[in-house]
């Protein structure tokens, strides 16, 4: 059962979230108009491991968009005795910037929870400004597109590596290796697009290969959007809806503009900076996801409602499965290739967004795109 908070106690000092069905609550502090909670609160809040709310916050305060002093408080409460205590734990103001989204049974993005915007507004200004440079548009394009298909060619070599020769997945492998070099090649948005779609062609072309179990229940002809016409691209959808949240999220966390990107055109209501900089992250954090749920079984055919003749939705359970699934993942420590020291995955998108403000500050000669090993 999805877990539901009330607010209990509201005219008090201290507001108490409490889930639905239990006892016990989670306390936080209201006082001068803001709302402060430990790191322990934070996280049973947003269901995370309290690491990785300590790792947030500590790459917060270490790229210096949020002052720590400004942000964490101790406080002191009346007891029952009357007396005044200081409690011993920091409480953190909600200017962390951790939000929450709210999505459609289809997985369509309707709309996002956090606090107010505190980005460095010379950050911004920059990223303004280059946006509308396009040889810098055009770099950091054919870097976001050029880190999508070399992990999207990482996950068919791993596929080799693991289950063998296979004739069709490896000709896919040299083709991508030469779009890569095309991608990197390319003189206009455009020709970037063009190879783009090619080389997503030739990646989903292959993409039945890798499952292994369920074939005859999961099978897959190419990538279908609005509506996605089988199973694999009902959760291919959902899974990326969630890595474009969590990215604009991360980026809004380290004073970008989630709206103004590099390559996806402006649009009104158009995440396009996140849009941009989840392309590196589809194939490592959505479809490597994605392939472990059908091998392992975790679902099965009957978790899809189809709706209509050509569209397929995910039922209740199913959403809930695959939503645990990410964010148990999403705890999995890995070590960053660029920085060189172990992250929770569900970090990545914060260390990329504060890796590319590093490169629009020009405090790094380059973006690091990440790469899978």
């Amino acid at each position: 059962m999805a877990k539901r908070r009330e607010i209990r106690n509201s005219t008090a000092e201290f507001l108490i979230f409490q889930a639905e069905g239990k006892e016990q609550g989670v306390e936080v502090y209201y006082k001068d108009e803001n709302i402060w909670a430990t790191q322990k609160a934070i996280s049973t809040l947003f269901d995370c491991d309290r690491s990785v709310v300590t790792k947030h916050l500590g790459n917060i305060f270490e790229s210096g968009e949020l002052i720590e002093e400004r942000v964490c408080a101790k406080f002191a409460h009346t007891a029952e005795d009357g007396k005044s205590y200081s409690t011993k734990q920091d409480y953190v103001n909600i200017y962390i910037n951790i939000s929450l989204v709210f999505m459609s049974p289809q997985g369509r993005f309707i709309g996002r929870v956090q606090g107010a915007t505190k980005g460095n507004v010379l950050l911004r200004k920059k990223q303004y400004t280059l946006s509308e440079d396009e040889d810098v548009a055009l770099h950091l394009g054919k870097l976001f597109i050029g880190g999508k298909v070399l992990n999207s060619r990482n996950i068919l070599q791993r596929f080799i590596r693991d289950n063998g020769a296979n004739e069709e997945v490896e000709y896919a492998v040299k083709q991508l290796n030469w779009s890569k070099k095309c991608i990197l090649q390319s003189d206009s948005m455009d020709l970037l697009r063009g190879e783009e779609g090619r080389a997503a062609n030739v990646y989903f072309g292959v993409f039945d290969h890798l499952i292994l179990h369920q074939k005859s229940d999961f099978t897959f002809n190419g990538r279908t959007r609005r509506p996605p016409k089988d199973e694999v691209n009902t959760m291919l959808s959902f899974v990326y809806t969630l890595i474009a949240n969590d990215v604009a999220a991360a980026l809004e966390s380290v004073g970008l503009d989630p709206y103004v990107g590099f390559m996806h055109t402006l649009r009104p209501g158009r995440t396009s900076l996140a849009l941009d900089m989840m392309e590196e992250l589809r194939a490592y954090l959505g479809d490597r996801l994605l392939l472990s749920m059908i091998n392992r079984k975790q679902v099965t055919k009957k978790d899809f409602i189809r709706q209509g003749d050509e569209s397929f939705v995910m039922t209740d359970d199913c959403r809930k499965e695959l939503l645990t699934t990410w964010q148990k993942r999403k705890k999995e420590l890995i070590e960053h290739p660029y920085l060189k020291e172990k992250i929770p995955i569900g970090l990545l998108p914060y260390a990329q967004a504060m890796l590319l403000a590093r490169f629009l500050r020009e405090d790094l000669d380059d973006y690091p795109v990440f790469l899978m090993r």
